[in-house]
């Protein structure tokens, strides 16, 4: 049986053609190791390694068992496969060192192990996502600077999600595939092929607690869809929020919406929310091979230059309808046209007022 890249290179072809056998391989490693994950995920509580925390990250967050071994799979997994010169990871604060005695190759690969983890106590869905950059030509021993490449610079991304079912959705430039884990053979089966977001949408995702601290423009679009069939986008919107990026885009690739991780007051220190390296720019890239668009309100994510590791930004992703409502929005608000920011959302009631 063909595996599920093999299954993919097969009927897919980026504009440059065929992937090259370096990254298929290098593929094949990252799916191994996502499926080693999705076996400890899967074990819950039994697993004795949801719920050990081990202290704060380099992120600020807690750590737990999970997020290290999740860490661990991947580094083990592709460290030997001699198609790497260096990885980052969302757990480790300098880029990690490809063992001497490991041959090196073309690539850099960069990973959140273990997206979502907060949920695993309550057996929500959690994810891994990936992306990989092409070294600078003659780099063996890459340093930080190698890796701040914008997101246009990606051949390849990917996550996979560990819930009800495993899959794993990925794209190298040439629209994007779903791969669902058939658990008796270990492999990956093609079972969404050529995945397109709707360019409307009547679903958002967005942590409304953080309501007071969001910018003017982001209040009046999810006031608009509060207002439903009586207001003016006259139609009616479901609010959803999982907690993991890679639940809320797979989602958004199955039936549509939009996901906003928006700019907001609550730290002045932090810029946005979500890294722009491991995060927002393999899902960026996820979306638009999908036909959506993914901004931060002001710029397309995918162009932007990192300027550290782990640099934060806002994220707005999803149908291409209303992210370009949100840059309307926000480019409005920036040319101080007050005005259109008048709407009784922004009046001294709560946002979620009784009728």
């Amino acid at each position: 049986m063909r595996s599920w890249f093999e299954q993919f290179v097969a009927e897919k072809r980026s504009p440059a053609g065929s992937p090259g056998r370096d990254l298929v391989a290098l593929l094949e490693r990252v799916q191994s190791a996502c499926k080693a994950i999705a076996t400890l995920a899967g074990q819950g509580s039994l697993g004795r390694t949801a719920r050990h925390e081990l202290g704060i990250n380099v992120q600020g967050e807690e750590q737990t068992l999970l997020d290290v071994l999740a860490n661990n799979a991947i580094i083990g997994c592709c460290e030997e496969s001699g198609l790497l010169c260096g990885m980052v990871s969302e757990e480790m604060e300098e880029p990690y060192r490809i063992p001497a005695w490991c041959r090196r190759g073309p690539y850099l690969l960069v990973f959140d192990p273990l997206d979502g983890s907060s949920n695993i106590d309550v057996d929500m869905s959690v994810g891994t996502i990936f992306s990989i950059l092409r070294a600078p030509d003659g780099i063996t021993e890459p340093a930080l600077e190698d890796f701040l490449q914008p997101g246009t610079s990606q051949v390849a991304a990917g996550y996979a999600l560990y819930g009800p079912a495993t899959m794993m959705v990925m794209t190298a430039g040439a629209g994007v595939q779903g791969f669902t884990l058939d658990r008796e053979s270990g492999t990956f089966v093609l079972t969404h092929k050529d995945l397109r977001i709707p360019e409307a949408a009547r679903e958002f995702a967005i942590n409304a607690s953080n309501q007071r601290f969001w910018e003017p423009p982001v209040k009046q679009y999810i006031g608009e869809c509060l207002e439903g069939a009586a207001g003016p986008r006259g139609t009616d919107f479901n609010m959803r929020w999982v907690a993991s990026l890679v639940a809320e885009v797979h989602r958004i690739l199955v039936r549509g919406g939009v996901f906003l991780y928006p700019r907001d007051s609550k730290d002045p220190s932090k810029p946005g929310r979500l890294r722009l390296i491991y995060e927002a720019n393999p899902m960026a890239m996820i979306v638009e091979q999908a036909g959506g668009l993914a901004s931060t309100g002001r710029h397309r994510i995918l162009e932007i230059v990192p300027q550290g590791l782990h640099q934060r930004v806002p994220v707005m992703l999803g149908a291409r309808l209303e992210v370009e409502r949100l840059l309307r929005y926000h480019a409005a608000f920036d040319r101080g046209e007050d005005m259109m920011f008048e709407a009784p959302l922004f009046h001294n009631r709560s946002l979620f007022r009784s009728n």
